[in-house]
């Protein structure tokens, strides 16, 4: 049940225009200030885990590691996704609530 609810505030936040995907662009969406939640697909190579484990550490963005790459992307409305960013409080809080009950 959490796993749909995740799922769908992150396509209403996609249709909202407050999600960035794509390595490079999370990357440089971090670096800016602008991302306010970091999702990881749990299929997402180690390495990918931990470069923005530890970009989010240094920024202090909260990340999560969620879900796959193909049901991000479903979620998006686009292909296979392994990192995407909110950038918006609200979805960031709502999907963190759900996360962690």
């Amino acid at each position: 049940m959490a796993r749909d609810k995740v799922l769908s505030l992150i396509g209403l936040a996609m249709k909202a225009g407050q999600v960035v995907s794509g390595e490079f662009s999370v990357e440089k969406c971090i670096k800016s200030g602008k991302a306010k939640l970091v999702i990881i697909a749990t299929d997402a190579s180690e390495n990918t885990k931990k470069k923005f484990e530890d970009k989010c550490k240094f920024y202090h963005i909260p990340m999560i590691i969620y879900s796959t790459k193909e049901t991000l992307g479903t979620a998006l409305g686009k292909g296979l996704r392994s990192s995407i960013t909110l950038t918006e409080d609200g979805f960031k809080n709502a999907i963190l609530k759900i996360t962690e009950e």
